[in-house]
């Protein structure tokens, strides 16, 4: 029956219920210890002094035990407020009966407290208590010739000490459900706060890989398209035909196949540019420059300006892969017979300018109308740049050529600056 002090009111469509909630094994098992002490002590001393109608005190004190112990062990009066009220009413009435016999029968009114303000709500639990003061009070100095101020005193200060205690435990009661209710919601929002970044990072890979096939293997199979239609037009019967020169070109396009199986097969390991594994940015972008030359016949030309100071991988990698999409944009889109690569490293940024004189496009277009905007061209280099805190500039006219500018930190990536074109 004694589960614990009264939990909040719970309410539904016609009526308002209290539902015990939980207290310590402890606690309860103290109540019964006092209330079975209490007991024996009434009907122990008042059989030891050998005082009138003391087996009748003896019986009552019984019968209290008996009526108290039923309750406390039954699970009708734990779960219904109805069951609770009549067993609280035959308890009370078998105690004023014992309190009629004996003054001591007084000391049982301090864990009557307790069980009233646990099993009524609060107002009627309040009520009850000052009627079971009141009893103690009356019924104890109906055993006395005189009645003092000290008769009311004591039962008065025995009722205000459990209430106290009750309701003080019903407000820790309450935090601590606040708090744990706080704890799930914190765990709850923890969780779906994982699961969104869990969403986010895969899109964001996906994103990256995208970018990565673009610039590698995209970039890779358009060269060897372009090598292989320039070999078929050299062996064309309605042209002149130039064996040696289509041969030189298909063996172009076997090692630009070979290296692009390389570099995807980088990609799939660790997503590493091949060209920066051995070698520094300079050598890498010289190479990039050379092998584009001769794949598209654009004289592509390198300029190394800045000291020789280590950069970032990541920024490295970024500045890469922007040089092979503006090269491989100008090859495929610009017609370009010139392009010019220009790697700046100064105290804290790097400096990547591509500048071609191809047909240009204009910039204030709509994004489909931009070279590479089919793919990840140029959103590809924005990518890339915003991802690494850095700027990116476009700039191009209808037939004055293209060119396009990144300045990066070389030590360190922080989040987007932006863009302009």
């Amino acid at each position: 029956m004694i589960h614990g002090a009264r939990s909040q009111p719970h309410h539904d469509a016609a009526t308002r219920r209290w539902e015990p909630t939980p207290v310590p094994a402890l606690l309860r098992a103290g109540l019964h210890l006092l209330v079975g002490a209490l007991l024996v002590l009434v009907a122990g001393r008042s059989a030891s002094d050998q005082a009138p109608g003391w087996p009748w005190v003896v019986a009552f004190a019984a019968l209290v035990g008996v009526v108290y112990a039923v309750g406390a062990r039954s699970a009708v009066v734990a779960g219904s407020q109805l069951a609770a009220g009549a067993w609280l009413a035959l308890l009370l009435s078998a105690w004023v009966a014992l309190l009629i016999l004996t003054p001591e029968a007084v000391y049982l009114a301090f864990p009557w407290f307790l069980l009233l303000l646990h099993l009524l709500p609060p107002r009627q639990g309040l009520a009850a208590v000052a009627v079971v003061t009141l009893v103690s009070v009356a019924g104890f100095g109906w055993h006395q010739e005189t009645f003092t101020a000290a008769m009311a005193i004591g039962p008065v200060l025995g009722a205000v000490v459990p209430i106290a205690t009750v309701f003080g435990y019903q407000a820790l009661q309450a935090e601590s459900e606040q708090r744990r209710q706080l704890i799930v919601e914190l765990d709850r929002t923890r969780t779906e706060l994982a699961a969104a970044q869990h969403r986010a990072g895969v899109l964001d890979e996906r994103e990256r890989l995208a970018r990565e096939i673009h610039d590698t293997l995209a970039q890779g199979l358009s060269s060897i398209q372009l090598l292989l239609q320039a070999a078929s037009r050299s062996l064309d019967p309605d042209r002149e035909v130039d064996p040696a020169r289509a041969a030189v070109l298909v063996e172009q396009a076997r090692v630009a196949a070979k290296d692009n199986l390389a570099e995807a097969r980088r990609v799939v390991r660790a997503l590493t540019p091949g060209d920066l594994e051995s070698s520094t940015l300079p050598a890498a972008l010289q190479r990039l420059c050379d092998t584009t030359a001769s794949r598209t016949g654009i004289d592509v030309v390198f300029h190394d300006e800045g000291p020789a100071t280590a950069v970032a991988k990541p920024v490295e990698v970024a500045l890469l892969r922007i040089a092979q999409g503006a090269l491989g944009n100008a090859a495929q889109h610009s017609r370009a017979t010139r392009a010019d690569v220009t790697l700046t490293i100064m105290d804290s940024e790097v400096t990547l300018d591509i500048v071609d004189n191809g047909i240009g496009f204009a910039t204030d277009a709509p994004a489909a109308d931009k070279p590479g905007s089919g793919g990840y061209g140029l959103g590809s280099m924005r990518s890339r740049t915003a991802e690494l805190g850095g700027t990116l500039t476009v700039e191009s006219q209808p037939g004055r050529g293209t060119a396009v500018s990144v300045h990066l930190d070389r030590v360190s990536a922080t989040p987007a600056t932006g863009e302009r074109q």
